[in-house]
């Protein structure tokens, strides 16, 4: 939410949670209550640490008191701050982590990357195998597909699950939906057709185009379906695992292509995009200055005060294809929940986990977060609770829009790089018409010819 950085195109949406023992009262640690009575579980106190962010904590406390109640003498920990990552690093490294922990937020998820890297993760593997709770499917199968074998999720290639995803977020082109069924505008299916729209923002006093100018990193929210709409995983997997050859691709020069058409085509991108933070970009969109942008589920939200032309409303385009007959796709983040492989309780630590797929979870997420998990059917159980605006966006995927997600390969221990950084942020030059996508290329196949090089150093 907010600003885009670099975590996001770890497909890891906006907030987290962890569970963490003990760090004081002034860390924001609230015991949900102590029940007596004997537990079926052997140690029967759970501490989770949170990311207290733009959903709050409310959910982790109801969520709390619900598993208490129906786990009679179990007691549940939490600590919550903005800044978790400080709160639990030092129990991490005393070998002393909290139970279970959900992290998200730009300062916060390195540290996540530091777990996998150092193999310090439990294997959930057979959570999501075993039964749902309070079901008969097995809980694999309510999880959104594609979910649990990405990167995100299952970050060793061994097709074992260590990281368990939580909320989602949707990304794509975003229009003006009132305008568009106003003048009869039918929404581009394709590239050519949402180019075609030119002379159709002009003649309504707009340009086609504005981005994040700032963040340029935004525009992963475009450029990554478009690479798997071309090339599949396969040319995905060649971008995100740094394979130089990629830069010499059909799919890098189309789907580049597109920013380098926007960049130069007259009238494609709104008139000083590139100097715009992202509320600015944002805001000139909404007062009807350009026909498309890019963003995620949390676009109203996060503009709910921002002035806007008459009658503006969000319309939610995914991204588009390049010929007809294909599917529009669009990029899902899934935020993560971890037990660390040193807790104390895992146990008790899955079984909590598991319980927060069950459906009251969902609507108890959906009521006091605005948010929507990565599970089937969750945008049907959240809508009393969302907008009408965020169901639709939501449903694009659950009703079969193709979603698409990834994340950059972890760099070598000690790297100087920071894929997302050197991957989108030269990327205002091009928009600026400084630098081809010749010069470009060669710079992307340098650092992903260094990064390999990196990567096989220090491997084992």
């Amino acid at each position: 939410m907010g600003v885009w950085t670099g975590w996001k195109a770890g497909a890891a949406l906006v907030l987290s949670v962890s569970l963490l023992a003990g760090c004081g009262s002034n860390s924001g640690q609230s015991s949900a209550g102590k029940q007596s009575g004997s537990s079926e579980f052997a140690d029967p106190e759970l501490n989770i640490a949170v990311f207290q962010g733009g959903y709050g904590r409310e959910y982790w406390d109801k969520i709390a008191e619900a598993f208490m109640a129906d786990h009679p003498g179990t007691t549940i920990n939490i600590t919550a701050s903005p800044k978790i990552a400080e709160l639990v690093r030092p129990k991490i490294v005393a070998g002393n982590p909290p139970d279970l922990m959900y992290i998200s937020g730009s300062d916060n998820t390195p540290i996540l990357d530091g777990l996998i890297k150092d193999n310090a993760l439990t294997d959930l593997t057979d959570v999501f195998e075993g039964q749902a709770e309070g079901g008969k499917e097995k809980l694999a199968d309510k999880i959104l597909p594609g979910v649990l074998q990405s990167r995100s999720m299952s970050p060793y290639g061994d097709g074992k699950v260590y990281l368990a995803p939580f909320n989602f977020g949707v990304m794509g082109l975003w229009y003006n939906k009132n305008l568009f069924e106003q003048k009869g505008i039918a929404p581009p299916k394709t590239w050519d057709e949402l180019f075609a729209l030119n002379a159709t923002a002009k003649q309504n006093n707009r340009a086609l185009f504005t981005y994040q100018g700032l963040y340029p990193g935004y525009l992963e929210e475009m450029l990554v379906p478009s690479i798997y709409s071309l090339g599949g995983q396969k040319a995905l997997d060649q971008y995100f695992d740094y394979d130089p050859t990629f830069w010499s691709s059909d799919t890098f020069k189309q789907t580049w292509g597109l920013l380098d058409k926007i960049a130069k085509e007259d009238n494609a991108l709104m008139s000083g995009t590139v100097a715009l933070n992202h509320t600015q970009a944002q805001t000139a969109f909404l007062q009807g200055k350009a026909m498309f942008i890019p963003n995620g589920t949390w676009f109203e939200d996060e503009m709910k005060d921002a002035p806007r032309e008459d009658g503006f409303q969000f319309g939610f385009l995914g991204v588009p294809a390049f010929s007809d007959g294909k599917p529009t796709t669009a990029m899902t983040s899934v935020e993560q929940i971890v037990i660390p492989a040193k807790a104390k309780n895992p146990e008790l630590a899955k079984a909590f986990l598991k319980y927060l797929y069950t459906d009251d979870s969902i609507k108890l997420n959906a009521e006091h977060s605005k948010a929507v998990l990565a599970v089937k059917g969750a945008p049907d159980l959240a809508k009393p609770y969302i907008s009408e605006t965020t169901y639709n966006v939501y449903k694009t995927v659950d009703d079969g829009i193709v979603a698409v997600n990834g994340t950059f390969k972890s760099v070598a221990k000690g790297s100087k790089y920071n894929p997302s950084e050197e991957v989108y942020v030269p990327i205002s030059s091009i928009m600026n018409k400084q630098l081809t996508l010749d010069q470009y290329a060669q710079q992307m196949t340098s650092l992903y010819t260094e990064l390999g090089k990196e990567l096989q150093t220090t491997s084992p």
